[in-house]
């Protein structure tokens, strides 16, 4: 039986199809055997943008089944929240234009005939670390991207956190300073503000000093300044750049800490910025402000590792979320 995976955002979408690979007592991975990527683009009308992703993954299954694939099991989707799972709908994320209250789960089961499922794209990429990424054999982890904003998924006891309205796991909207900086989400003070890379890349093109190798590095072109410009001139030693990577850290361990007291997990898994600043520019000096912000008892035994997956991603987030029937089960409380 194979998965068809469908992972839509505002720029591209990811179609993939995987078949389980080494399946014992439930744990197994999922090997990607055709994939397709294409530019999203919007007509303003769902319909007509769902009956063209409908159209390519039809296309997808005929390739795979050419080439020997079994039968569909299960389609899993991940795509911008918010998301409401129960009901199978997109209710209005802000990058899809024209998506508001998308029956996606009836539109792709009426199409395919066989189940769907769909979870938000940072509790999909949780999933997916957790099962066949850097969260691999644990049953206690956090995952945070690391890129324009700060998403995050939790999954505890094996099990992914969406709570009563299913909105767990936005820790990138957790207050870090109180009345602070506004974020895009219409909230103050909000640890996205402060560590996300579109509010990080609008702070350095602000204070980016003229003598900074920042701005040498951007050819003086202040539009082009961003963590990937900030990065480099750290590792060159520029004193701008490692004091603004301080202070970077510093919120980022805050928000952490605030982790580590809810759910005191066993690994924290990071994506994209950490991932691209290593080891020594940030998992390095990111723990020993975890360490002094937790008690000794957490900060032993906690791991804060960079995501594996890479370009992987987004495809194994939606296999992820399709092969969630066989390990996972969202431990929302039901509706009264």
């Amino acid at each position: 039986m194979a998965l068809l995976g469908l992972d839509i955002g505002g720029t591209k979408r990811v179609l993939v199809i995987g078949e389980r690979v080494g399946e014992r007592d439930g744990d197994h991975t999922i090997r990607p055997l055709v994939r397709r990527r294409t530019a999203m683009r919007f007509s303003g009308d769902w319909r007509v943008d769902l009956a063209s992703i409908v159209a390519d993954a039809e296309v997808l299954v005929a390739e795979a089944r050419a080439g020997g694939c079994g039968p569909l099991e299960a389609i899993g989707v991940a795509a911008p929240g918010p998301v409401d799972r129960g009901a199978g709908l997109l209710r209005n994320p802000p990058n899809l234009p024209g998506w508001r209250d998308v029956p996606l789960a009836q539109v792709l089961g009426e199409a395919f005939g066989i189940p769907v499922r769909i979870e938000n794209d940072a509790n999909a990429a949780a999933l997916a670390e957790h099962r066949f990424g850097a969260g691999r054999g644990t049953e206690d982890m956090v995952y945070l991207t690391m890129s324009t904003g700060i998403g995050g998924g939790v999954v505890s006891g094996g099990r992914l956190v969406v709570g009563a309205n299913g909105f767990a796991g936005e820790l990138g909207h957790m207050p870090v300073v109180r009345g602070g900086l506004r974020c895009p989400c219409g909230l103050r003070g909000c640890l996205e503000a402060y560590v996300g890379g579109q509010a990080w890349a609008k702070r350095l093109r602000r204070r980016t000093p003229d003598s900074s190798r920042i701005h040498a590095l951007a050819g003086g072109e202040r539009a082009k300044i961003g963590s990937e410009l900030l990065l480099a001139a750290a590792e060159e030693g520029d004193a701008f750049a490692l004091a603004e990577l301080a202070r970077w850290l510093d919120f980022l361990a805050l928000g952490i800490a605030s982790i580590v007291m809810a759910f005191d997990p066993e690994r924290i898994v990071l994506g994209t910025i950490a991932v691209a600043a290593g080891e020594s520019l940030c998992f390095a000096p990111l723990r020993e402000r975890v360490r002094a912000l937790v008690w000794p008892g957490q900060s032993e035994r906690l791991e804060i590792v960079p995501a594996a997956l890479g370009a992987e991603l987004p495809e194994q987030a939606a296999l992820a979320v399709a092969d969630a029937g066989s390990g996972f089960q969202a431990n929302a409380r039901p509706r009264a």
